[in-house]
């Protein structure tokens, strides 16, 4: 039997959409043109578009010309708002868009929003497979996201292989919504993760001790991981710099919650989290890397010190 992860994707030169040239998108779009995937590009910025024109891919006038060159179409735009205005969901030309195609949405949404969407997609005509990425920028950048897959067997397995030169793991799911269920397991122990690193920076600065002696001795300890080795120097040279947006995080806790409360469950270190990317967002820090959650928690300690 061939394994699903062997079986044929594209036919060999046929062109792939791709639409959603922002922080993730672009890198990602960028490393299917190096891999010598012929692509049909859209963003609605245009200027985003210019590095993929110069990496080989052709710079469609707008989505519709993306569907009308390409059979299989990726989509990593920022939020489902977005992807129902660019698949015009809800108007007669959502159909004339995804007839005949196969839509890959590649971004983080809610799991019952993107069970809707594939009824609706293949109600149309179509075939959806869902497949969010774990990862931020710089992973983008080096073709090493994890995608987390969730469609039926067959449509995943044409997808599957496609998704190569972006994911240096692609990790099935199950059905449509189980896959972004599981970005949002994931992105619950990133986003608590991340927030009690920035704490405990936060503390050891507070108490007169060295950053770069922090980042030693969580480097050689069990906790020492991609994340510590990555988001310890922005901490310690105070570069915020996207790489995962505070908006995206904060975002994502809500999401999390949602679902935490559709399953009747509890989420207090969440809830907690949330709370702080929240008021980071609030103090301007929205498109600015999600460590620029410590300035929330800076914030709380200069408000302590005052009372």
């Amino acid at each position: 039997m061939t394994n699903v992860s062997e079986r044929p994707g594209a036919a060999p030169g046929e062109g792939i959409g791709f639409v959603g040239l922002g922080v993730m998108g672009q890198p990602m779009a960028l490393n299917l043109a190096k891999a010598g995937t012929k692509l049909v590009v859209w963003n609605r910025s245009p200027a985003a578009g210019d590095p993929l024109r110069e990496a080989g891919a052709t710079v469609a006038a707008g989505v519709e010309e993306v569907f009308e060159r390409t059979r299989i179409v990726i989509l990593m735009l920022v939020n489902e708002m977005v992807l129902d205005e660019v698949l015009r969901r809800g108007t007669p030309d959502f159909a004339k868009l995804v007839s005949g195609h196969l839509v890959v949405s590649m971004g983080s949404n809610p799991p019952d929003y993107s069970r809707g969407l594939a009824a609706d997609i293949l109600a149309a005509g179509g075939r959806y497979v869902e497949a969010p990425v774990s990862g931020s920028r710089k992973p983008a950048e080096m073709g090493q996201l994890v995608a987390l897959l969730g469609g039926d067997q067959e449509t995943v397995a044409e997808v599957r292989p496609l998704l190569a030169p972006m994911c240096r793991e692609t990790i099935l799911c199950g059905p449509v919504g189980n896959a972004l269920l599981m970005k949002l397991t994931v992105n619950l122990y990133l986003c608590t993760m991340l927030a009690g690193l920035t704490e405990a920076a936060h503390f050891a600065e507070s108490n007169g001790l060295d950053l770069k002696t922090f980042q030693a001795a969580i480097d050689s300890g069990p906790m020492a991981s991609d994340l510590t080795r990555v988001k310890i120097p922005k901490l310690i040279s105070r570069d915020f710099s996207v790489q995962a947006a505070t908006a995206d995080a904060f975002n994502s806790t809500k999401l999390i919650a949602e679902a935490a409360r559709a399953a009747g469950m509890a989420s207090p270190v969440l809830d907690l989290c949330r709370t702080l990317y929240g008021e980071s967002v609030e103090l301007g820090n929205g498109r600015l890397d999600m460590v620029s959650v410590v300035a929330a928690i800076e914030a709380r300690t200069a408000a302590l010190r005052r009372s």
